[in-house]
């Protein structure tokens, strides 16, 4: 009697919970009657469309884009997003309604590493992140204070053509991958920190541990997509390693500003190290905290939070175009030749190249924007998120929707580009497109209020170390290798490099 009274609960609750299913499923029905969504293809329960995401994501969405079209739904887990492949569609996203778009998801990640995302790039739209940016672009990326370390970025090029000078005499090939690293490193501490952290036995560590941030950084969490299933990455070793890194960053970053307050109190003398032109981005922060100048409170976590913004966005990002750029110019010799011939020429009988030099210089920059089109640093862009619904080129985006802007599949877009691709830098003769976010068919740095506000800072670099490379050196493929058999695979994370490390054999200019 006792199990017959509970068989009969039993049924009466599965037939309640039917009931309910179809409430809720007429409902939804209903309501997707009244709201037209973009295309999406099909996904599975729970998952929804993790699984055709791949190895690569942005190529992986490139081409389910071509069969859903530019603007297309995914469901990752429990998450809507809203994957934008065209240059039509980013420009409704990053101008037209830039402000709705302009919040940033969270990240469980970026929470742990970056201070609770008290940074530029992963902070929540708002008073705070217009406050932070404002600090970051007038002390460090406004054109003025760009120009103000000029000196810093010929000197540590110049020292990049030394090494690969004393590297030739062994005529072996050369490891340009890790040059092009240690060159925007040295460069980006020099500006911010006021002295190079990426000497010695201290410059092995600090590399490794940055490269262990910005693997995290582009790792996959689950979740951020599916809740119930955050307990995986206790099991896999997810949370140990981004605690482990995170405290192990804290500390070299607590390091380097105590550094700063004690050579501010007398208490350190300034080394062979330390650079002398003034104060560098760091003594502002701590200027601005002691003289509560920013308005609000500027907490020493927020010091270490936009420090760490400066690292990854400027020498993650920078090194990976320069070695893109130089991997496509040994395949494609005639392009190296005619970009020495115009680098050369207009140096003259000058031994070195200087940043005046380089406005002289066309077919440079156009190499600069063809390499950004067909390797962009960042493929997908930081996600942004919507603050409310919009109606966006005829469709319904619900509030909350993470946005994914693929600007590698724009860049490859044959409704924009003629022979995509195919690396021709001569393409930029013949158009005013430009990467400052204006022109939406080529968003490297994005648009809008959330685009990067480092691209003059990182493009400068660029131009002035390509230039003095080829002004400098000759160079072929190791062991007479064929142009066509130039690995071009990428490796994976969210600033795509090469697979592989590119090599090559430099030959002095004057031999």
């Amino acid at each position: 009697m006792f199990i017959s009274h509970w068989i009969v609960a039993f049924v009466c609750f599965l037939l309640f919970v039917i009931f309910l299913y179809i409430q809720f499923y007429d409902a939804a029905s209903s309501s997707k009657t009244r709201k037209k969504l973009p295309p999406s293809p099909s996904r599975f329960p729970v998952i929804g469309n993790l699984h055709q995401l791949g190895l690569h994501p942005h190529r992986s969405l490139q081409s389910l884009s071509k069969r859903y079209g530019p603007l297309m739904l995914l469901h990752l887990g429990s998450v809507p997003v809203l994957v934008v492949s065209s240059a039509d569609a980013a420009r409704k996203v990053m101008k037209d309604h830039d402000l709705i778009f302009s919040n940033r998801p969270k990240s469980s990640i970026a929470e742990r590493l970056i201070y609770g995302s008290k940074d530029v790039a992963f902070a929540p739209y708002g008073e705070f992140w217009r406050q932070v940016r404002s600090i970051c672009v007038l002390q460090l990326l406004s054109n003025k204070r760009v120009q103000s370390f000029r000196r810093i970025r010929e000197e540590e090029t110049s020292l990049m053509v030394k090494k690969i000078s004393q590297l030739c005499s062994s005529s072996s090939s050369i490891n340009l991958s890790d040059i092009f690293m240690s060159l925007t490193n040295d460069i980006v501490c020099r500006a911010a920190l006021g002295r190079k952290y990426g000497v010695g036995e201290e410059g092995k560590k600090f590399k490794s541990l940055l490269r262990d941030f910005l693997g995290l950084m582009g790792t996959f969490c689950e979740g951020d997509y599916i809740p119930w299933l955050a307990w995986i990455s206790k099991f896999n070793g997810l949370n140990a390693k981004v605690e482990k890194v995170a405290k192990v960053f804290d500390e070299f970053l607590e390091g380097v500003v105590e550094e700063h307050r004690d050579r501010k109190k007398g208490k350190r003398k300034h080394d062979g190290n330390t650079d002398e032109t003034g104060p560098d981005f760091v003594d502002i922060l701590l200027e601005i905290q002691s003289e509560n100048g920013a308005g609000f409170q500027l907490e020493t976590d927020v010091i270490k939070a936009l420090i760490l913004d400066v690292f990854t966005a400027g020498t993650d990002t920078t090194s990976s175009v320069l070695e893109w750029t130089m991997a496509e110019l040994l395949r494609h010799p005639a392009i190296l030749e005619r970009l020495q011939n115009e680098v050369r020429q207009v140096a003259g009988r000058k031994l070195e190249i200087t940043e005046y030099d380089l406005e002289k210089m066309q077919y440079l920059r156009a190499v600069i924007k063809e390499s950004l089109r067909l390797h962009t640093p960042i493929p997908l862009l930081v996600p942004r998120e919507s603050t409310q619904s919009v109606k966006l080129m005829g469709y319904d985006i619900a509030a909350g929707t993470q946005v994914i802007v693929n600007a590698w599949a724009i860049g490859r877009d044959p409704s924009s580009w003629e022979n995509p691709e195919e690396y021709h830098p001569e393409r930029f003769f013949e158009t005013e497109i430009d990467f400052k976010g204006l022109n939406f068919e080529l968003i490297p740095f994005g648009s809008g209020r959330r685009g990067c506000p480092g691209t003059t800072f990182a493009i400068v670099v660029n131009e002035l170390a390509l230039a003095k490379l080829v002004h400098k050196f000759n160079f072929a493929l190791p062991n007479g290798g064929k142009e066509s058999n130039v690995d071009m695979t990428e490796g994976t994370g969210i600033t795509i490099h090469r697979k592989f490390p590119l090599l090559a054999v430099a030959t002095p200019h004057s031999c």
